[in-house]
């Protein structure tokens, strides 16, 4: 599929999506919305990849919504269930770990969608920018849900309300990002984590994605009966046989996410 706001790139297991308006600091359109959509559901029918990285072109990672799509006769709520809930939706539905690969500002929905993805990489300068609030909305895009789960609810509220730009030194020590990688070594870094993701038991990361969220609301007995169903699930796949193999021969297992 040809994209016109976002290059879309697999190698060495790893499908590449970067956000690609530089000029307006890689705002969303409706086209770049339909657009994520679209690479996410085509990345997780390939079997060739096994892990996602979500990164922008030239300085920022993603400024938000672009405003000039918005006016005073838009309806909000109109506006987030057709144009960024199917992104969401299938970014959570993704089997395959994501990696937002935050090379620069992440403000508004752009902030929103790398707290959505399952790892953030930052540099050490780079800016997580709430800033819903300086045009008196309140934080979308799944925004409300992701914060409180990664930081705490009394920090997500001073994130959400106060909009103090938060830098990726400060993010890490909040537990917000996974890792920091220096501006020099940033895409070698960022290869090197994604490729190791991708060289991992894919099935087994794709069941501690779809039960860890739930871990996070459901009965303590209901949970660990899903955890047995998920762990049954593992057990038959044909990366578990090659660790366990690995193991006993004492060398390290080749995965191949099945």
């Amino acid at each position: 599929m040809d994209f016109q706001t976002i290059v879309y790139d697999v190698n060495q297991g790893v499908a590449t999506v970067t956000l690609n308006r530089p000029s307006a600091y890689n705002a969303f359109t409706e086209e770049m919305n339909q657009e994520i959509t679209q690479a996410l559901k085509q990345a997780s029918r390939d079997d060739d990849v096994r892990c996602m990285v979500i990164t922008g072109s030239g300085k920022a990672f993603c400024a938000g919504q672009d405003l000039q799509g918005v006016d005073e006769n838009t309806n909000h709520a109109t506006f987030l269930r057709e144009r960024y809930h199917p992104m969401l939706k299938a970014l959570k539905a993704m089997p395959k770990p994501v990696v937002a690969a935050v090379n620069g500002t992440a403000a508004g929905a752009g902030m929103s969608l790398a707290l959505a993805c399952d790892f953030r990489l930052v540099k050490p300068g780079v800016k997580f920018v709430s800033a819903f609030m300086n045009i008196g909305l309140i934080p979308d895009s799944g925004f409300i849900y992701q914060l409180p789960r990664l930081v705490g609810y009394a920090k997500a509220m001073e994130i959400a309300v106060l909009g103090k730009p938060i830098t990726g030194t400060e993010a890490y020590e909040l537990g917000l990002a996974t890792e920091v990688f220096e501006a020099e070594t940033w895409d070698e870094s960022v290869s090197k984590f994604s490729e190791k993701l991708a060289g991992m038991p894919t099935k087994a990361i794709s069941l501690v994605k779809r039960y860890m969220m739930d871990g996070m609301h459901l009965p303590y007995d209901e949970l660990l009966e899903k955890e047995a169903q998920a762990q049954r699930l593992a057990g038959l796949s044909s990366d578990h046989q090659e660790g366990m193999q690995a193991f006993k021969e004492k060398r390290q297992p080749q995965f191949v996410g099945k």
